[in-house]
């Protein structure tokens, strides 16, 4: 693959405070950027991180044609780089694309974007079990023109963002009974940029209840769990951790899975079925429902305190020895190459 590469002139990492960073607005040095016209991808080309200007037709503006990844980088106390299944990531986003008609991204042309963006900014992936990048992969329609047809051309970028751990705060969830994420037939399974603006007014209605997110439930009927916030959800009841099954509504996460097949492993029961409202409801009622959590790139793994449903109000217990705590300790040591990868999950940057 032919890859332009134009290098900043002064690095701006000197003006950065690590150890006060808020999620998603401190940018590195570079980005990786290539255009699809005429029916082909162009050459791809990495240069300093900018601003970019469009034609206010851009179809990504009208029509929402829009996909996006999330990642982490991670650095080892031996200076060297990890990524986490980065090939579910770039599978994912072209499983994406192709549901809003948009073009596939060639593999090479993603692995070696990535890898020599993050090679050039490896300064910004900073040692610590506190910090990480985050990495955003999206593509978006470029044509000029407002027809609602499928846009011609596009962009796809990588842009990288310097965090640290993700602290959301205590967690409470309402369940939804009104609202919905998605639809049998919609693209609910798909990191399409509209999914989550549609998700913000209800959780912003949750939010004015007391609620940090929405738990969300399916669109038909409301009475199976499926979601929690942007994240997939698990439950604890006594020692079954169950979740729902991934579909035309679940995003197929990329923390989910490995959280499914590390649990296996380590002879934790798992159920992948449809989960009902009423008997999340009747567990917490026996006390049997002994932990939730979200999962996803962000935190990993969020545990939920509580939740509601309607009128009725439910806390959960305080659990020694959690299987959110070890679930999560256990994948951010393989992420930061502390611990064996006995999956073969590690990806090194070189």
């Amino acid at each position: 693959m032919a890859l332009h590469i134009e290098k900043i002139k002064k690095s701006k990492i000197s003006d950065v405070d690590f150890s006060n960073l808020k999620f998603g607005q401190i940018f590195t040095d570079h980005m990786f950027e290539c255009d699809y016209e005429d029916g082909a991808w162009q050459t791809p080309k990495i240069r300093p991180y900018q601003a970019i200007s469009f034609d206010p037709s851009a179809k990504v503006f009208h029509y929402g044609q829009a996909v996006f990844e999330g990642m982490k980088a991670y650095k080892d106390d031996d200076g060297d780089v990890w990524l986490f299944r980065p090939d579910q990531n770039q599978q994912r986003i072209n499983k994406s694309a192709e549901r809003l008609d948009m073009p596939a991204f060639p593999k090479e042309y993603f692995f070696e974007g990535l890898t020599e963006l993050l090679k050039l900014d490896s300064d910004w992936v900073q040692k610590g079990a506190d910090s990480s990048l985050y990495i955003r992969p999206f593509v978006i329609a470029t044509e000029n023109c407002v027809s609602a047809s499928a846009s011609t051309s596009y962009k796809f970028m990588i842009i990288c963002s310097p965090v640290q751990a993700y602290y959301g705060g205590e967690v409470r969830v309402q369940i939804a009974d009104k609202y919905s994420r998605s639809a049998n037939g919609g693209v609910g399974f798909a990191k399409a940029a509209g999914n989550y603006a549609a998700s913000f007014f209800p959780a912003k209605l949750a939010e004015k209840q007391g609620y940090q997110q929405v738990l969300w439930t399916d669109a038909s009927s409301h009475e199976f769990l499926e979601e929690a916030g942007t994240m997939n959800v698990f439950f604890r009841v006594n020692d079954t951790l169950l979740t729902a099954p991934t579909s035309e509504r679940i995003l197929d996460g990329v923390t989910r899975k490995s959280i499914i097949q590390f649990a296996e492993d380590k002879g934790i029961k798992v159920e992948v079925r449809p989960i009902r409202v009423t008997e999340i409801i009747s567990a917490a009622k026996s006390g049997e429902l002994l932990e939730m959590f979200g999962a996803g790139t962000a935190a990993v793994i969020s545990p939920i305190l509580g939740f509601a449903h309607k009128d009725e109000k439910f806390e959960l217990p305080k659990v020694e020895n959690s299987y959110a705590s070890f679930i999560k300790k256990s994948l951010t040591d393989i992420q930061r190459n502390l611990a064996e990868d006995k999956f073969g999950w590690r990806f090194k940057v070189q």
